[in-house]
């Protein structure tokens, strides 16, 4: 199979001048989007065991006086050693939830910053005689571009995200997977020139 990827300015390439690459900054609305997702990856499945669930019986310890010692109703009080956890923490969920409009408007703020600053670079196509982790490699050295990379392809090539899932600072995923905060983690924005109708479609 004939090699291909030609790299093209994000300039020269109309379909950019859309309504998903050409919004006003809104730094809010990126910030809450961040948060959401960064809030959702958390597990919340930290848990203590308080007075009422340690192990220990309910019996008092010691009569209540004329012994010298303290005070004592039970041995599972938070003061004795393998006693309950005061106000520890529980399982709970930390997923927050935003608005699908005020979420576009936040994937639209972070295509346009990308744009702005020349971070978004469109190929005309991605192909590799074999999908090995060796012709991604070289083709990315081949761009010479820096830091990080955000690959954008067809969701039909699987084949192109197994190559490669295993090259450092390389992300590969569809126009449907974009999400802000992968886009403002990556240095460098790569999409195939077939993928940008595409979010086009979705995030305008």
């Amino acid at each position: 199979m004939k090699e291909e990827m030609e790299r093209s300015t994000p300039n020269s390439v109309t379909p950019l001048s859309g309504a998903a690459f050409n919004k006003p900054p809104n730094s809010g609305v990126v910030h809450a989007a961040v948060v959401m997702q960064l809030a959702s990856l958390r597990q919340g499945t930290a848990s203590t065991k308080g007075r009422g669930e340690v192990s220990g019986s309910g019996r008092k310890p010691w009569k209540q006086k004329h012994t010298g010692r303290a005070r004592a109703g039970s041995n599972r009080s938070p003061v004795w050693r393998h006693g309950g956890i005061v106000f520890g923490p529980r399982p709970r969920k930390y997923s927050i939830n935003m608005p699908r409009t005020a979420y576009r408007a936040a994937i639209q703020s972070a295509l346009s910053s990308k744009q702005s600053a020349g971070e978004v670079v469109v190929l005309s196509g991605f192909r590799l005689p074999e999908p090995k982790t060796r012709h991604v490699a070289k083709k990315l050295a081949e761009l010479e571009l820096p830091g990080t990379i955000l690959l954008v392809v067809d969701a039909e090539d699987q084949a192109l995200g197994r190559a490669a899932r295993n090259i450092r600072g390389l992300t590969v995923m569809d126009a449907s997977s974009l999400n802000v905060y992968d886009i403002l983690r990556h240095d460098t924005l790569l999409v195939v020139e077939s993928q940008i109708s595409k979010i086009q479609e979705l995030w305008s």
